[in-house]
């Protein structure tokens, strides 16, 4: 037994003087790899301009004076001229600020004593070595500096460089005293601009991204769409609703515009159509869904309502345009009558702008969602109420034309990525191939089977979440710069997209995490699935979102300070340019700036989710 344990104990310590030895193996190739040398970090060189530039960032350039200089130069020979010579030099002007140079001429490499005489009191300067016999010439060499004492002298050793010339070269001291009152400087100005724009792009980036990651999080849930079933028509007829329906809702929407364009030029019928458009469309509504029936409506009655349904979507679009055309002659209005305010004629513009835009997606959305849901309610009652014969043909036909529908699409969307050229490949092709796959499913699942609808609509989104989550907001602001152009538009874009896939994800996990009980009971009162998120999800959910979202108003504060780097706008694009120009004190003061930012951001959301959450 006592031999048994003694092994034990010995193939024990093997195993972990093994995994010591492996540790210290990978730890070696790592220092390898990342090129770790502390020999570098403690040579002179590096030291100096280490030195040198911790002190410069130590300076921001926030305030400023006027500056009143005191440049003065002094000759010598590089050098010693033949037989000793130095009788051309000049005598120094004793009057005023003055140098000396000891002795007054020298060989590349060797050292002089330079003293000044009458320079402000306790002022700090370079000292710089002038090539040519031009004391004005604006190349200088060196990178010495000198401090005076109380009495305005100082005495400097200075290292002669590889400069030879038989005519006289100088030796430059130039010192600068600050006089007058304290201002900001311009780079000052320039960096609160730009940290101003920082956090409004990260604000609006946070906004974008909550509201339309908020409907995509239910989709990205398991415990929510994995009771989601349906059989194999609903699903074709759905699939084959949804392009469609988009086509003509696009279509449709699209000309409802151009007729409102000579409309929204008259402001007084564009006011009408604004104030008249929610009335008409609530009316219709009310009528042509009655929350009660006294009797079973007929046919005909149901195909009217369909109609009424139809004509007051159309004018809610109208009103949409007539806003855009109404914002728009408002903005340019009054944009000279605001003056230092015309931001706000700007901003009226831009969502007149974004509402033509959006108004057309919106129909396209709202027309394919409505078909596929009227057809796939069809395909619903089509399978539980046909024969099991019938219903197999049926899926025959829709499951070939959805899965052609849908390979067909995709091979456009190769043709016009990678332009093949040939549409036997990229079109015929995909046709056939998602027409035989359609026909191979519709072989394989029973007539009346219902398919996991819902946990194919939770992979595929949650497959394009985290692909996108995948690719940092750098680079996507690369991708909206070529888009929008250089600018705080492409970083807050680039913000909002990457604001959207994460604030997705962590809110898709909160509907995961909640109690079923209260989605149970809900449900087995007979609720849809709207009224299931309304009354058993939303409730739940409401705290940890308010979180998230600040949370993620944090994160993007931050990232927005470096969003810059690649064009994106705000701070970061002012502290990468004064970087790359070597400009450390007004690079300090950015910094500066995003740390104040950061922190107190910091502070605002913490006492926001102490208060709220």
């Amino acid at each position: 037994m006592n031999e048994k344990k003694s092994s034990a104990s010995a193939w024990k310590s093997i195993q972990i003087g093994l995994a010591v030895l492996l540790g210290l193996f990978v730890y070696a190739y790592g220092f390898d790899v990342t090129k770790v040398n502390l020999e570098e970090l403690r040579s002179e060189r590096r030291q100096e301009s280490l030195t040198r530039v911790t002190r410069t960032l130590a300076q921001p350039d926030i305030i400023g004076y006027e500056q009143q200089q005191a440049i003065v130069t002094m000759p010598l020979y590089v050098p010693c001229p033949a037989g000793g010579l130095l009788s051309t030099l000049p005598e120094a002007d004793t009057s005023g600020a003055y140098l000396t140079i000891s002795p007054a001429c020298a060989a590349p490499g060797e050292t002089v004593q330079v003293e000044g005489f009458n320079f402000p009191n306790n002022i700090t300067g370079p000292i710089r070595f002038i090539p040519g016999n031009d004391p004005l010439n604006v190349v200088e060499l060196g990178r010495e500096s000198i401090t005076t004492d109380s009495d305005g002298h100082f005495s400097a050793s200075f290292l002669i460089p590889d400069r030879i010339s038989d005519a006289p070269q100088f030796i430059r001291v130039t010192i600068s005293e600050s006089v007058g009152k304290p201002y900001f400087t311009q780079n000052a100005k320039d960096t609160w601009d730009k940290i101003i724009e920082t956090v409004f792009m990260a604000l609006l980036a946070t906004t974008a991204g909550t509201i339309l990651a908020f409907p995509i999080s239910f989709l990205a849930a398991r415990n929510l769409m994995k009771s989601v079933r349906s059989p194999l028509t609903s699903v074709s007829l759905s699939v084959l609703g949804w392009p469609i329906g988009m086509g003509l809702g696009y279509f449709v929407v699209n000309q409802v515009g151009k007729f409102t364009i000579p409309l929204s030029e008259n402001i007084v019928v564009s006011l009408l159509s604004v104030i008249a458009t929610p009335f008409i469309f609530w009316f219709a509504i009310r009528w042509a869904l009655p929350q009660e029936e006294i009797k079973v409506p007929t046919l005909s009655v149901r195909l009217t309502r369909l109609l009424v349904i139809f004509i007051a979507i159309l004018v809610a679009f109208f009103g949409f345009f007539q806003l855009a055309g109404l914002t728009t002659s408002i903005s340019l209005g009054i944009e000279k009558a605001l003056g230092s305010l015309g931001f706000l004629a700007t901003f009226l513009f831009q969502v007149s702008d974004i509402l033509r835009i959006t108004t057309p997606a919106l129909g396209a959305l709202a027309a394919g969602g409505a078909l596929a849901s009227f057809l796939g309610r069809i395909g619903q009652r089509t399978a539980e109420k046909s024969p099991a014969a019938r219903v197999k043909t049926i899926n025959f036909i829709v499951a070939s034309l959805a899965g052609a529908t849908i390979f067909g699409l995709s091979g456009w969307l190769v043709e016009w990525l990678y332009q093949v050229g040939r549409v036997e490949y990229t079109f015929w092709g995909p046709i056939i191939v998602g027409a035989g796959l359609g026909l191979l499913l519709a072989f394989l699942t029973k007539p009346k089977a219902t398919l996991p609808t819902g946990m194919v609509v939770y992979s595929i989104t949650r497959t394009i979440l985290n692909a996108l989550r995948s690719v940092e907001a750098l680079v996507m602001a690369i991708v909206f710069v070529i888009a929008v152009g250089i600018g705080p538009f492409a970083g807050m874009m680039a913000l909002g997209l990457h604001t959207i896939v994460s604030l997705a994800k962590l809110y898709s996990e909160q509907v995961e995490s909640i109690m079923p009980g209260p989605l149970e009971a809900i449900t087995a009162t007979g609720a849809n699935r709207l009224q299931t998120i309304i009354y058993a999800v939303i409730p739940q959910i409401i705290p940890p979102y308010i979180s998230y979202t600040m949370y993620r108003w944090d994160i993007n504060v931050r990232m927005s300070t470096i969003i810059g780097f690649v064009g994106g706008g705000g701070i970061g694009f002012l502290l990468q340019q004064n970087i790359n120009l070597l400009n450390y004190r007004a690079a300090s003061t950015q910094m500066l700036a995003i740390a104040i930012v950061v922190a107190s951001m910091d502070y605002i959301s913490s006492v926001l989710r102490e208060k709220y959450v």
